[in-house]
């Protein structure tokens, strides 16, 4: 028997019913769909919660970058960075999120040259709106490298290695942190940060995360201190500091140093630039021992 023009094996008896190929079509566009759903809130997800963009690393080094800077007043605020407040000159800069690096650049020194001039400023802050080159500068610092009237200036900036500073690491740990829960602010280190490291009385050294608020973390805690705490910059330098304490939002204030005192700056003009001084409702507390180790040779930087 014949079949009936348009029917077959691969043919559906009835026109209620899809056709194989149209199945698999259907199946894989809505594959194609979820994919695309899944990228775009795992993008939004990112972006929301502060990720670091890919290939995001802090100025380093001796490149010379050259762009644009703009200026701005953070009143008394610390910034992105969390810090206690501005430093006290007030020369602070904002950058875009590619160099900011989800926090990795807090802290460290930027010296920039504009038509008037050359300022070292310290990162504080991320500027959301800032394209890669672009930087924020504070109102006092853009005073000193350009006349405020012009509102954007040419610039070129670099990363300012082992800058001299006015006494040695801080720590801050944050409201919340407990036995349970570690999380602690390292200050006056100068060069960006590559690692944090912190153990309890007993136990081994726990590797911190970085956080975009310049905290960094342990999750399940390292117990009730006091705590060790081994900090490591981007070119390998490190130090140790003992007896820092669980008390939350006070600066303890150490003499240990990842910049080693016969290092020059790489911009011996420009004046030693004093840490962010603690808001009234801080207090101080004593030095702690400290212990400062040899660095090693400066890593790679990032590979994109």
């Amino acid at each position: 028997m014949t079949a009936a023009p348009g029917t077959g094996p691969d043919t559906p008896a009835s026109n209620n019913s899809t056709p194989r190929m149209s199945r698999r079509v259907r199946h894989w566009l809505a594959g194609v769909g979820v994919t695309a759903l899944a990228a775009v809130l795992g993008i939004t997800l990112a972006v929301r919660g502060g990720a670091a963009p890919a290939c995001a690393a802090p100025p380093t080094g001796s490149t010379i970058h050259k762009g644009k800077a703009s200026f701005y007043d953070a009143g008394r605020s610390g910034g992105t960075c969390s810090f206690p407040g501005p430093p006290a000159d007030r020369l602070y800069v904002a950058l875009g999120s590619s160099e900011y690096a989800g926090a990795a650049a807090c802290g460290s020194y930027l010296d920039v040259r504009g038509p008037k001039g050359t300022v070292r400023v310290m990162v504080m802050d991320r500027c959301g709106g800032c394209a890669p080159g672009k930087i924020d500068l504070s109102d006092e610092a853009f005073a000193k490298i350009a006349d405020r009237a012009q509102g954007i200036a040419q610039v070129t900036y670099r990363a300012v290695v082992n800058p001299p500073l006015d006494g040695g690491l801080t720590f801050r740990m944050k409201r919340g942190a407990s036995t349970h829960w570690f999380a602690v602010q390292v200050g006056n280190h100068g060069n960006p940060l590559r690692a944090v490291e912190a153990k309890g009385p007993s136990g081994g050294f726990r590797k911190a995360a970085r956080q975009s608020d310049n905290y960094w973390t342990v999750e399940d805690g390292i117990g009730p201190g006091p705590y060790t705490i081994r900090v490591t910059d981007v070119y390998g330098r490190r130090a140790v500091a003992t007896g820092i304490r669980l008390v939350t939002k006070q600066v303890q204030r150490t003499t240990a140093t990842l910049a080693s005192a016969a290092t020059p700056s790489s911009s011996p003009s420009a004046p030693p630039t004093p840490a962010p001084s603690p808001t009234p409702a801080e207090s101080v507390t004593p030095t702690t021992t400290v212990e400062a180790l040899a660095g090693a040779a400066p890593l790679d930087g990032p590979h994109c």
